[in-house]
């Protein structure tokens, strides 16, 4: 398994203390032994309900969060065994854009201020040159002219104007990959189709890599080259989207592709959805076996106590479902 970045069983278990108010105690297995890579120029798209780990896979492989285990490799480089100017380096070369970009941007800088603050820490340009570099950050992702918007606050601009923002302030330090988390999920729908042809063109143009993570996968189909699906903190099938979509195997993921409206009535004619049965397990004591097994329609007696591996069906398919292994 190669690629840009690597990850291979990474972990992440948040300790839940109790209290007077929380008596159960125990450990949250947000995510637990995830394995994935995404190849250079490519999009990969992250899906799963809320809960099930997005979040903080992607805390992890920008190094906002420590994993409890497990390695990330990017372009070679172990991330979590970088310090000093090696992780400086690194935090150039991977940024991250965050789902709500009004509590993601400081309310009490200016736009000038977000964009350039990064330039001066890591030196990107001369110091000459840095108002016109946030000047045309600004113009990069559709805000022009720049001089209306350096000199304004995030509580002056829409939803759709500060996603564009947090897209230039991750754009600063001219990096390689780019990890955005929902980006648009709180946009109105004509925002967020101009967000998401941004986010295309500037792959075109830069050469950008993403790792996408969303819920929705009308999105992903339109932005993704491949799809991982995760449930639980794990993933449970990955392959090339177009593959996915027409040859899904695993019943978690055939139970979100049926949940995906369709606005053409011939193509929703015989189809039938499928309603997952009981409520989504607890974290902090996942069930043994096969994690989807409470909710599964066609279990067996092995998912009850048997773990399955994510393993390769075919033309780079894998699922990890004991009915398909």
């Amino acid at each position: 398994m190669n690629g840009i970045l690597r990850v291979e069983g990474l972990r992440k278990h948040f300790p839940v203390k109790g209290g007077l108010f929380q008596r159960r105690k125990g450990v949250v297995h947000a995510v637990d032994g995830v394995s994935f890579h995404v190849e250079e120029g490519e999009t990969l798209g992250l899906v799963g309900e809320s809960g099930c780990g997005k979040t903080t896979t992607a805390r992890l492989v920008v190094r906002l969060l420590e994993p409890t285990s497990g390695q990330a490799y990017f372009m070679d480089k172990n991330i979590f065994e970088l310090g000093g100017d090696e992780l400086l380096r690194f935090r150039r070369q991977m940024q991250i854009v965050f789902q709500n970009p009004f509590a993601s941007l400081n309310p009490r800088k200016s736009i000038r201020q977000i964009l350039t603050t990064p330039l001066r820490i890591h030196h990107i340009v001369d110091d000459k040159e840095i108002e016109k570099e946030a000047s045309t950050l600004l113009e990069l992702v559709g805000l022009t002219p720049a001089s209306l918007y350096l000199d304004r606050f995030p509580h002056e601009f829409s939803g759709g104007q500060r996603q564009r923002i947090g897209i230039a302030r991750a754009l600063t330090l001219r990096p390689k990959f780019v990890v955005a988390d929902e980006p648009v999920s709180a946009l109105d729908m004509s925002v967020r189709a101009q967000v998401l042809n941004l986010m295309k063109k500037l792959q075109r143009d830069l050469g950008l890599t993403y790792l996408f993570i969303t819920h929705d996968l009308a999105v992903v189909r339109s932005l993704c080259n491949r799809v991982a699906v995760m449930y639980l903190g794990k993933i449970v099938e990955l392959a090339d989207t177009e593959q996915l979509f027409e040859n899904v195997m695993h019943p978690y993921t055939k139970a979100l592709l049926s949940s995906t409206p369709i606005p053409d009535p011939e193509a929703t004619r015989g189809r039938s959805e499928i309603i997952l049965e009981g409520d989504v397990p607890s974290a902090i004591t996942p069930p043994p076996g096969c994690r989807f097994h409470t909710r599964c329609p066609i279990k067996k007696e092995s998912c009850m106590s048997k773990e399955p591996e994510l393993v390769d069906v075919g033309s780079g398919h894998k699922v990890a479902c004991h009915t398909h292994s």
